[in-house]
Formats: C-alpha cells, structure tokens, sequence
C-alpha cells in the first residue's frame, strides 16, 4: 500500500523543492511534528502562490488568479460583502443550468463555511483555492465602487417578464426591453468605466452560458466582467440604438459610431458588430475628443531618430513612411507630425479611414469605398484641391503608390503608413508594389518603424539585478551602446539594473501605467539610395543603416528598460523578431 502524498512531494514533483530542500522538510516534519506549509514558508523555499497551486493538486480542488478572472454582478450579489470578508472568500461565477456558484476561497477545506455560504446562496458551492492577499483585493474593489457591484445592483432590478411571449408583441417588447433603465444604466456604466481605466477598446462577447466584457488597457486585453446571458441581446440592442444601427439584423456585421458623455469628458466611440455562433459580439474603440495629440518627445522620439525626423519633415517635399502592425501607434506619430507642421501658412488635407481625431486647421476626409472614395480615387481630388502637406491614411496598392510618389514629385510632401515589420522592410514593400526604384530612392525621405511598451508604474516600480543571460543578450543587442549607457550612468557603479511593477492600486496591480513608443528612424542617405536602385534586400538595407547610427527599435527598447521607463519583457513582447 503506497503512502498518502504531501505538500513537500508535490513541490519536489513540480520542481519547487530540491531534493536537499525537501530532506530538509522531512527532517524538521519529523523532528517538530509542525505542519509541512509552515515549514516551507518558515524557509522562504516557495512563494505562497506556488504552495497554494501544489494545494490544488494535492486536494483536487481548482486554483484560480481571481485578480484576472472577470466577475458575474449576479454570483456577487449572492454573497454580502461581511461574510466574504469574514471568511475570505469571493464568488466570481454562477452557473444557473447547475445551481451552483463558483467561489474563490482561502480555505476550501472549510466544510463549515462551504455549508454556511450554500444555505445563504441557496446554489450548490465549487470552491476554488485563491491567494488570500488576491481574494481580500478582490473584495475591497469589486464589493466598493467597482464596476461589478454597479452592475450587480442593476442587475437586481431586471426581472424576467411573466407575460407569455406568444401573447406579446415582439416588436414592442424588444423596444422596451432596450429602453428599459437598467439596460441602458449596464451600458453606460461599462463606458464610464473604460474612461476612468484609460481603455482603448470594449469588448462584449458572448460565450455558450454567459458574456464576458473585456477592456484593452495599454494594449492588453484584461477580463474584468461577466453578464447573465440572458441580458446579452438588450445590452448589445442598446448599443445598436445609441449608433443607429439595424436592431433587428443580426446576421451581418454592421459599423457604427456615437459620443458618450460622462461629466466633463466626452468620447467618441466606434463600433463594429459581428456574429459569432453564440450571439453578437460588439466592440467599441474609444475615441477620445479632448486631451489634445501629444508632443513628438512624449511618445518616445528623442536623440538622433527625432532629429532625422525633423529634418525631413521640414523639407518641402518627398515621403515620409511610418510603418508597424495594427495598434502600434502609427495614427498617433502620423497626428503628432501633422500638429507641428500645422500653421495658417500650409494647406494640410488627409485621407483617412476612420478619422479618429479631429485636428482644428486640418482638412480631414473619411475615405468612402461605397460611394467610390477611396485613398486612390481621393488622392487624384487632393491634388487639384492645392495642399502643401498630404496624409494618406495607407498605401496599400500600386495606384495609391504611384499617386502618393507623383504627388511628392510634383512638389507635395507626403505622409502616409505601411505594413511592414521594420523600416528597411518598407522600400523593397514599395518595389513589390510596382513602384520604380530610381522614383523610390529619390522620393523617400525617411521611414520610422515603431511598436508600443507598456510604461512601468512610477507608484510601485523598484530595480533588481538582471539574471546573467538577459545581461548578456542586451550587450549582444545593443553593443557599444551598452558600454556608453554605462559609462552616462555611473550611479549603476558597474552593475546592470532593471526595473519592474511591483502592482498597485494606481496600476491595477499590472505593473505598468500609460505606454511609451519604440522607434526606429532610417534616413534614405545616398548609401541607401544606391542600394535601393541595385533592388537590395532588406536586411542590407538595415545593415548599411545601423553603420549610419540608426539605432534599431529593439535597441531602442533595451536602452528605455535601462532607464527604467519600461520592462525588458514588454520590449521582448513587441519587438522580438
């Protein structure tokens, strides 16, 4: 008969424990009889989550991170606030098909409060294990003002119509059911809500039993809502009546837009409906119309890249090319530029698909493929509308090229953004697109690559000392510019330091508050003109740059984890080949 496992084995199992680590906790269990938890925390072996994860296993029992674990208003409702305080316990999930209630708990062992909470929620209880710490954040923030304690309170007052359907009139009933106050109150508590946590976009997605609401904040996506799903189709109806969209078709995708007031901000949103198998998913980008485009410095650009920059954006004429994946902040260089250059004394017109801000002074056209305004075809009308500087939203084909190059030819200077991975990358896109070389080489200005970081959170950032290998790869990357970092910044005496989020209440517990931009900035030198006329590949492209002094936008990242603006992981993440 084999022996019951313990906690230290399934640490040593998992790779927590060394072997000396778990003799050791063997040797003082048998010399103390103290629980084997106590011990190896008395050690600092294992941090707690760890120890709680093993419990998991040990036990059967499911662990949950309830801090990134999207509430239900409803399964928090069951569960008043002092019992969850009392028993540190949070329920984050209900399923109504089961009767049973979904609860992060400390302790899921306690038969007594597992009885206690299903005599007071009436569901049967599936506990989960949870770090204490997490469950009593949890708490204080979803049961205070949070977003699912308002909803939750919403929530309470739709009650189900008793009426049979077949009595009523459809037509109606979806009427009202949309205008119903709480409806329209989960809506716009959702909106206000993205406003205060900075968020980019909203999703709302429906899933097989529920719908889960996710905000894109700096770029990630995090889940901090569940709705009942039988709210689902109100909720998105509402937000189909506030942009004017067909109610009744839910069998195409349709586009939108409305403004969104909540005290003295006010919002533009953009929204785009889809349908998916389990119902329509809606999401909305936040425009903001205050707030006003920020400064070149402010999004990242400095030293040489901002220089080159400036050079060739005062330049009469030519092409300037931003290039990056979606969401890398192209629209926001290419806004920040055109504010600068905005004088009473230029004509500034741009093409643009959507307008997502509005510059005063800038004549700005929504591209309209339907009525046959495209970037090409409204292109051909700019120029006859006689302006100094043209911003084409992207160049995405051979008649947009052309035009964008004749344009610069003929006297224009020319923004405009393009797909590519990096900035050398963008000239050999040109010639795939069937643009002339010797038109390319003496055209093009400059080309800017760029991604976005996330900004370490000034309220809770602290320094450690970097492991020898991701030393190792920095001075790989950055080579001389290593040495001169440290030669700039003496504080470091000689060591390598970088910097983290700890998490707080300013940040989310993430870590990071507000984003930052990487850059690369690649002037077309004569060198580089040459290469481009013998059809050189990119990568010879890049390398003539760099012996230039282009710093490349990785290495721009690394210097900006040196100084502490953002992590070595978030450079990692966004600009990693």
């Amino acid at each position: 008969m084999t022996a019951q496992k313990n906690l230290a084995d399934i640490l040593l199992e998992t790779n927590q424990l060394t072997k000396e680590q778990y003799d050791l906790v063997k040797f003082e269990l048998a010399n103390t009889g103290k629980p084997i938890e106590d011990i190896i925390i008395a050690h600092q072996f294992v941090d707690e989550e760890k120890i709680i994860q093993a419990k998991s296993v040990l036990y059967n029992i499911p662990y949950i991170s309830i801090l990134t674990t999207g509430i239900s208003p409803e399964a928090l409702s069951l569960i008043p606030e002092p019992v969850a305080k009392r028993y540190v316990l949070i329920p984050f999930s209900i399923d109504r098909k089961l009767n049973a209630l979904y609860v992060a708990m400390s302790d899921p062992l306690d038969i007594q409060v597992l009885e206690f909470i299903e005599r007071k929620s009436g569901l049967s209880i599936k506990p989960y294990f949870a770090i204490p710490i997490e469950i009593e954040r949890a708490i204080n923030k979803q049961y205070s003002a949070g977003l699912t304690s308002e909803v939750g309170e919403v929530l309470k007052q739709t009650q189900p119509a008793k009426t049979p359907q077949s009595q009523v009139d459809l037509k109606t009933a979806r009427g009202d059911v949309i205008r119903e106050a709480p409806v329209a109150k989960i809506v716009s508590t959702i909106l206000e809500y993205a406003m205060k946590a900075r968020a980019s976009d909203v999703h709302v997605e429906p899933m097989e039993d529920y719908t889960r609401v996710r905000f894109r904040i700096d770029g990630i996506l995090k889940e901090k809502l569940t709705l009942p799903k039988k709210i689902h189709d109100a909720v998105v109806s509402r937000i189909k009546i506030l942009c004017q969209l067909k109610i009744d078709e839910k069998r195409i995708p349709q586009d939108g837009r409305f403004s969104f007031q909540a005290g003295e901000e006010e919002i533009d949103l953009r929204v785009s409906t889809l349908p998916t198998v389990f119902g329509e998913k809606v999401v909305m980008r936040l425009l903001k119309k205050s707030g006003g485009v920020p400064d070149l410095p402010d999004l990242g650009l400095r030293g040489l890249a901002l220089k080159h920059l400036e050079v060739n954006m005062l330049r009469p004429h030519g092409v300037i090319l931003i290039t990056g994946p979606t969401g890398s902040g192209k629209t926001t260089t290419l806004y920040s530029i055109l504010s600068r250059l905005n004088t009473k004394k230029v004509n500034i017109i741009t093409l643009e698909d959507p307008v997502e801000y509005q510059i005063e002074g800038v004549n700005q056209v929504q591209i309209n493929p339907a009525a046959n305004l495209t970037f090409a075809s409204g292109l051909r009308s700019i120029l006859r509308q006689d302006p100094n500087i043209i911003m084409v939203g992207e160049i995405r084909d051979k008649e947009t090229t052309e035009l964008a190059i004749q344009a610069s030819l003929t006297g224009h200077l020319v923004f405009s953004t393009l797909h590519t991975n990096d900035a050398s990358g963008a000239l050999p896109r040109l010639l795939d697109m069937g643009a002339e070389a010797f038109l390319i080489a003496s055209t093009v200005n400059c080309v800017i690559a760029q991604r976005v970081c996330r900004r370490i959170c000034p309220h809770c950032k602290k320094d450690y000392q970097p492991p020898t290998p991701v030393i190792e790869d920095m001075k790989k990357v950055l080579g001389k510019l290593f040495d001169s970092f440290q030669i700039t910044h003496k504080e470091n005496k000689g060591n390598t330091i970088l910097y983290k989020g700890e998490g707080c209440k300013e940040c989310d517990q993430s870590g990071y508050l507000g984003r930052i931009g990487i850059f690369e900035v690649l002037p077309i030198s004569d060198l580089i003109s040459k290469l481009i006329l013998e059809h050189a590949s990119s990568h010879q492209i890049e390398a003539q740059a760099i012996k230039e002094g282009m710093i490349s936008m990785k290495q721009d990242g690394y210097i900006k984890a040196l100084e502490g603006t953002t992590s070595i992981e978030e450079v990692i993440r966004v600009a990693q080949e």
